[in-house]
């Protein structure tokens, strides 16, 4: 286990280029491997998660040229029903790789069972949210008897499209039955109660797709003959760069600036909560990337913030900066609310519980609730002693938090951050950031 104490920093300032974006560099190897045609795929993101999909890949039969760390991966597909189901494959920490190779994995020719495996954190994260509606379509996918991984799935069963309707919006889950669509009979449709991130669908559409949108829902009809995924290259991850554009408004100055990165609406919903908290943050939109809009995000120092409310239409939007959204809570004035974020508590670890006893532990006035937390500012955090539970975006948290405090922050389990972030703790120093 890695410990690192993050110092109080007066100011940070600096440019950064964050890591590429996970959520697409998923999707991006696992469409390759069903396209007819050989992709390359520029700055896929290095990590143990995108590192996990590109091996699933490779073990699907794919053929797969060069390695996650590379700058750029070659990956040449086997078509929408031609790959090679292995007895097992290991999806390390990859929650999103386990729910959308299920959905690919229902639809190849008949063969014998895939298990889906992970680590600890991963095996207990639910999957009957992808199971049922897979086995309603009429596949065979078998998680344990508390709806857990490990996920048994048997290709090769006629499948047929129905309207799943999401009771959580989720984009994994979303896209897991679309996945499956490719090679079911007739139409599939997926209804959320609120939208969550589109990657899946612009990234079907760009194969050639047709990704149909009616009365709030999306669906593909099928079986489709086949796809061919452009070559792409991967914009920055949205998610990671939140935590240096926090840092910008909590302590930039004269500013910090984030460059090349994901703008996907569906992304970006922290930016919005920013806004009504007062925060100096200034977007300067570039060209699309993949599909997607990118550009750059300036954040400094400003004023007071001010504490707001994010209630449950915001959460698909901000799903994975809301940590953060306690840490702003605790350093403005007033009470900040998150609400209908139960999504939080079957991350990799429980958020809801791990970042309110976070937060207590450097100081902050955070009340746990059923659906989110509450975080009375204080204007000032102490500083302490935190463990990331294994969970990358809660050891980036305590680091963020400690560059606020008045006397720093310990992280204990730091090298978690390299499931989606390797070299955050470099760009912090990069911004001015003191550790020991």
């Amino acid at each position: 286990m890695t410990t690192v104490t993050f110092r109080p920093a007066d100011a940070v300032a600096g440019t950064v280029a964050v890591p590429p974006d996970k959520s697409i560099t998923h999707r991006a190897i696992l469409l390759a491997a069903l396209s007819d045609r050989r992709v390359v795929i520029d700055k896929p993101l290095q990590s143990d998660d995108t590192g996990a999909t590109l091996a699933a890949a490779r073990a699907l039969g794919a053929g797969v040229e060069g390695g996650i760390g590379d700058g750029r991966v070659v990956v040449t597909g086997r078509g929408v029903r031609g790959l090679v189901p292995p007895p097992v494959i290991d999806c390390m920490n990859a929650g999103t790789l386990m729910r959308l190779v299920a959905g690919i994995l229902v639809g190849q020719r008949p063969g014998e069972v895939t298990v889906l495996d992970g680590d600890d954190s991963l095996r207990r994260r639910p999957m009957r949210r992808i199971a049922d509606p897979l086995v309603a379509m009429g596949a065979a996918v078998t998680p344990t008897g508390e709806g857990t991984p490990p996920v048994a799935v048997r290709p090769g069963l006629p499948l047929h499209g129905m309207v799943h309707e999401l009771p959580v919006a989720s984009a994994q889950v979303k896209s897991c039955v679309l996945l499956a669509g490719l090679n079911a009979e007739g139409e599939t449709w997926v209804r959320e109660p609120v939208p969550s991130r589109d990657h899946t669908e612009r990234m079907l559409r760009a194969s050639g797709v047709d990704v149909m949108e009616r009365d709030g829902m999306v669906g593909i009809a099928g079986p489709v003959a086949g796809l061919a995924l452009p070559d792409l290259g991967v914009p920055g991850d949205f998610s990671s760069a939140a935590f240096a554009i926090v840092a910008g408004v909590l302590r930039g100055d004269p500013a910090v600036t984030v460059t090349g990165v994901n703008l996907n609406p569906g992304r970006t919903g922290l930016l919005a909560v920013l806004a009504r908290m007062g925060a100096d943050v200034v977007v300067h939109p570039g060209p699309d990337v993949a599909g997607e809009p990118s550009g750059d995000v300036v954040a400094r120092r400003g004023g007071i913030l001010q504490a707001t409310e994010v209630t449950g239409d915001e959460v698909p939007s901000m799903v994975d900066e809301l940590p953060l959204v306690g840490l702003l809570g605790a350093l403005a004035a007033g009470t900040t609310v998150v609400r209908g974020a139960q999504e939080l508590r079957v991350k990799e670890s429980d958020r809801i519980r791990t970042v309110v006893e976070l937060l207590r532990a450097v100081g902050a006035d955070a009340e746990e609730r059923d659906d989110g937390f509450a975080v009375r500012g204080q204007m000032s955090l102490p500083g302490g002693e935190v463990h990331s539970h294994g969970d990358h975006r809660l050891a980036m948290l305590g680091a963020l938090a400690g560059i606020a405090s008045q006397s720093g922050v310990t992280v204990h389990g730091m090298e978690a951050a390299a499931v989606s972030y390797p070299t955050f703790t470099d760009d912090m120093h990069g911004l001015g950031a003191v550790t020991a």
